[in-house]
């Protein structure tokens, strides 16, 4: 970058020379080698002259992924005896843009002993569950807290959604009560 071009806002990809060390310090999205400053990512610059200091914002946001503490909600796509497996739909409040998939096995649901895992969800459950590892490109997942577990239940015999009424799931079209492991917030909002 010449310094007729060194102004804030201009338009840089990974590489791009954005000045020596003489003159700034590497700042966010940036690197330095050999004394020159790079622009780490594709993004707009900001020369802060005040404090001698560039950096490099990026015009698009990280790709959303897993990773081990992170709280994610899915739906559940298969429920065996001992693990079920969820489609994880969002980390956090962000929504993914690929296909990841979690395993919860049953030593992970609770802090007390459960016997199956048919009595902690069913297949179309939606979940939150804490990402406790991510082993071989694998997210196992845990829901062994108040806030984890199944967010919305559906009834097993009509696909309705249940309600959460004295500490039991019931479904208002036909009357059928199931039992899962549910979240202190059941029913109470987005995933």
């Amino acid at each position: 970058m010449s310094r007729s071009e060194r102004k804030s806002g201009q338009f840089v990809v990974p590489g791009d020379r954005l000045g020596v060390i003489e003159e700034f310090t590497s700042g966010p999205g940036t690197y330095v080698e050999h004394g020159t400053i790079y622009s780490k990512t594709t993004g707009r610059t900001l020369m802060d002259t005040l404090n001698k200091k560039v950096s490099v914002y990026p015009l698009v946001q990280a790709v959303g992924v897993p990773r081990v503490g992170s709280v994610v909600s899915g739906q559940v796509l298969d429920v065996k005896s001992k693990v079920g497996v969820l489609r994880i739909l969002n980390v956090g409040k962000r929504s993914l843009s690929g296909f990841f998939t979690g395993i919860l096995h049953i030593s992970d649901v609770s802090p007390s002993y459960v016997e199956t895992m048919f009595s902690v969800c069913k297949t179309g459950d939606i979940m939150r569950a804490k990402v406790i590892s991510d082993k071989n490109r694998t997210f196992y997942l845990s829901t062994a807290d108040k806030n984890l577990g199944v967010i919305y239940a559906f009834c097993s015999q009509c696909g309705h959604v249940m309600l959460l009424r004295r500490q039991r799931l019931e479904c208002s079209r036909c009357g059928n009560i199931e039992e899962r492991k549910v979240t202190s917030d059941y029913g109470e909002g987005a995933m």
